[in-house]
């Protein structure tokens, strides 16, 4: 079995990497810049010809693309040549909440790259993440953590969870037409996870987080954040799933096993 993880160099890719190999299947990374890393293999999302390379001889695809303006249609556009390839299976990274009608701009378009899929000839699995707890620890700057969250429960979610289920349902059959949602133990707010992570929190106005980000991102992604973090503050992300236990066969990571790493 040969599996191409898009997004290798990602947080999500970096563990995902391993794990598939010490299970054995053939691994393709592959990357935009050549790292020297065994079996990776150069291709941009945006350039067809090298994707269709990249796919050549594959059998599964992991399907997880960089924040950008254009990701749904980059997704769409891999995802096409995957079937035009032979790829047999799917399984598509999205996230919490995706939905059409969202008021989240990245919801929508994850809700858009779901509906696509499900019309190829692809046995496809649907992973829908939390927001990554490491996501949350890297925003924190000068020993501070400011968000626009409130006391909100947040059911976060470390990468190395969603690594290993990618994994399992990668390699292992049962799992086609499945959609997973995958989250953390217990919901916890943001000055919880501060406690945890070490940094002080301070609960931003939107309007000032939002100046907070001018010349730092883009503002297509700056907004989005904006309205991620709307979606946190209505409470639409505090639920706990079973889905990691039962897949992993252990619990889900807390918070607190991050701090362990560092």
């Amino acid at each position: 079995m040969t599996v191409l993880v898009t997004g290798a160099t990602g947080r999500i890719g970096v563990e995902l990497v391993p794990e598939l190999t010490a299970r054995g299947v053939t691994v393709r990374p592959m990357v935009r810049r050549a790292t020297g890393s065994p079996g990776e293999v150069v291709a941009d999302l945006d350039d067809a010809a090298s994707l269709a390379v990249a796919l050549r001889g594959v059998d599964v695809l992991f399907l997880n693309t960089p924040s950008s303006a254009r990701a749904a249609e980059q997704q769409i556009r891999c995802a096409d040549l995957a079937v035009a390839a032979g790829v047999r299976r799917l399984v598509l990274l999205s996230q919490l909440g995706a939905a059409a009608d969202s008021p989240v701009r990245f919801l929508r378009w994850h809700a858009q790259v779901e509906a696509h899929v499900a019309t190829l000839p692809l046995e496809v699995t649907v992973l829908r993440p939390n927001l990554f707890v490491q996501a949350v620890a890297a925003a924190a700057y000068g020993g501070v953590l400011g968000a626009p969250v409130g006391d909100a429960r947040v059911s976060v979610i470390d990468v190395r969870d969603i690594a290993a289920v990618a994994a399992v349902v990668l390699t292992e059959d049962g799992h086609v037409g499945a959609t997973y949602t995958l989250t953390g133990p217990a919901p916890v707010t943001h000055a919880e996870l501060a406690a945890t992570l070490g940094p002080e929190f301070v609960d931003l106005d939107p309007a000032a987080f939002r100046a907070m980000l001018d010349g730092v991102l883009p503002a297509w992604q700056a907004d989005g954040l904006i309205e991620d973090y709307a979606h946190y503050r209505r409470g639409e992300a505090e639920q706990v799933d079973p889905a990691v236990p039962t897949l992993l066969g252990r619990p889900a990571r807390g918070p607190e096993a991050l701090t362990l790493t560092r």
